[in-house]
């Protein structure tokens, strides 16, 4: 038996297999063929699922044959693992010149029998990374509950065979405008950074409008390479570095106030390392979400304090939101549901794990506290908190829900919008609207607060009325709690994104406020990750 191989040097320095052809002399001997089948059965022995489709097919291979479709199929597995590092994937994970080693030392039908399982273990470690992540997310972000979608591996072996393989390998990985402007911007830093960079940080701890000198040149040099700014030579922080400064502010969701205040230019100085790093995490965080979002959907992104309502891949509404406090129990979970009712004129439901942190110890230093809030008995019925001796109590052993009533007081403003879950998390309005100016408004318990819940109503209610202003306030007049539904459940996602791409192009930056994107970035690391010119 003879192995020749064909094989070119592409861009990105892997040995890519062009085509490979076996040469046999007529058609493997009785002997041979049982050596070969024998030699799969062994080498998938370790791999239930890949075992069992090999058994299946009576052992006969899928890759190493001369027809060709087998050709067609190394030829498309080899050019996709040139391309992982696209993706973000460290090329050497499918350690392709390990299997061009095994392919060339092929003297044997057993030989050829190990190299066809060869070859087919790493298409699934492929084709599972594209389509679901390179990371186990249950471990690296348990705060992720979001269910991955992800074909078992005879399903992945059993599509590349009905399939053309270059459009099966290219379908695994998402196929959302997000994940290939993504894939855009990766590409974009990665030349950045082999150039350079943005240029040497500015040496000001802050600047603003009127301020001269050589720090104002620092800031007007790094804008102009970010490219927010023209080029020009002028030492004065005039207003066109003004609005360069406020447009740079915006890209990376801070005060739009023109002025390179201490958090502003800590966030400038920051290099394109740093944003290559959260473009490699919402990569992989993009893979784990990697399922139909839905025609019309809500998308919640924590880090940006953002909820819009999306509509055939439009923006038709947005509005600023409050997050969880970021304590490791009042954050915000990642997850998706569906949206399926409002309540108007809601009552507070006080979650039981709030009344034992906050309100309990209050009551047992005042029985008066908190003195909109409602106690009931296990049959619902109103109790005086004058009958309760608060100090008999713990934690564990309170009988006595509590409840805050419908008004505009309450924490939950006029409306909450409801998708039940096992979270017990909602969107809501609230009256505390001071909260949303605050740079980093992080500040409930978990659910999500929204500052304009009113035309966040009326766009989700503009499909099943004429008018759904009028239906709203109708209803809002009462002054009753009155459940609404949704003749149009819409589907609802929580999302985790401190790096994105706008349909324009124009590339955006959050903060790590819960400090999720740091744990995951380490585990690429440990997974072989590396940033352009760091050498493992």
């Amino acid at each position: 038996m003879l192995l020749t191989i064909r094989h070119a040097s592409l861009h990105t320095g892997f040995i890519i297999l062009l085509s490979m052809v076996f040469v046999f002399a007529a058609s493997l001997a009785r002997a041979e063929a049982t050596a070969f089948r024998q030699a799969v059965a062994e080498a998938a022995s370790d791999d239930r699922e890949l075992a069992q489709f090999y058994r299946e097919a009576n052992y006969t291979g899928i890759w190493t044959g001369s027809t060709p479709v087998e050709r067609a199929r190394r030829q498309a597995l080899f050019v996709a693992i040139s391309g992982a590092g696209a993706h973000g994937f460290p090329e050497e994970r499918y350690d392709a010149a390990r299997l061009l080693a095994e392919l060339q030392e092929v003297r044997t039908a057993r030989d050829l029998g190990f190299a066809e399982v060869a070859l087919s273990k790493t298409f699934l470690r492929l084709a599972a990374d594209l389509q679901s992540g390179m990371l186990d997310k249950s471990r690296v972000l348990p705060a992720n509950n979001r269910d991955t979608i992800e074909q078992d591996r005879r399903a992945h072996l059993e599509g590349l065979t009905k399939a053309d393989p270059v459009a099966y390998l290219r379908g695994l990985a998402p196929q959302t405008t997000e994940y290939a402007r993504l894939m855009r911007q990766k590409a974009r830093l990665e030349h950045l950074i082999a150039q350079g960079g943005w240029g040497p940080v500015v040496q000001a701890q802050s600047l603003k409008p009127g301020d001269t000198g050589a720090s104002v040149l620092a800031l007007r040099n790094r804008l102009i390479v970010m490219g927010y700014l023209e080029r020009s030579a002028s030492a004065s922080y005039d207003a066109r570095l003004k609005d360069a400064v406020t447009r740079f502010q915006d890209t990376h969701g801070l005060e739009t106030d023109g002025v390179a205040g201490a958090v502003t230019m800590a966030e400038i100085n920051k290099g394109p390392e740093a944003r290559l790093k959260s473009v490699l995490v919402a990569l992989e965080r993009e893979r784990w979400f990697n399922r139909d979002r839905g025609e019309r959907h809500i998308l919640v992104n924590i880090t940006d304090f953002s909820s819009r309502i999306i509509k055939n891949d439009a923006q038709i509404f947005e509005t600023r939101s409050i997050v969880g406090r970021a304590l490791a129990d009042r954050q915000t979970p990642e997850f998706s549901d569906v949206m399926n009712h409002m309540v108007i004129n809601p009552t507070w439901h006080v979650p039981r794990s709030i009344v034992a942190r906050e309100y309990l110890p209050r009551m047992q230093r005042n029985r008066n506290a908190a003195s909109y809030l409602r106690l009931y008995d296990s049959r619902g019925r109103e109790v005086s908190r004058s009958s309760i001796d608060f100090s008999r109590y713990t934690a564990r052993t309170f009988p006595y829900s509590v409840k805050q009533p419908p008004s505009p007081r309450n924490s939950l403003g006029l409306v909450k919008f409801m998708f039940p879950n096992q979270y017990n998390i909602y969107l809501h309005d609230t009256p505390q609207k001071n909260l949303f100016a605050t740079d980093v408004p992080a500040h409930s318990s978990g659910c999500v607060r929204l500052a304009d819940p009113f035309e966040f109503a009326y766009t989700l209610l503009a499909e099943q009325a004429d008018d759904p202003q009028g239906l709203f306030h109708g209803i809002l007049n009462t002054g009753r709690e009155t459940r609404l539904d949704l003749e149009h459940p819409i589907p609802i996602h929580l999302i985790y994104r401190t790096a994105f791409v706008t349909a324009s192009g124009e590339a955006h930056y959050r903060r790590d406020v819960y400090g999720r994107d740091a744990a995951i970035w380490n585990a690429l690391e440990r997974a072989g990750v590396q940033l352009p010119g760091v050498q493992g």
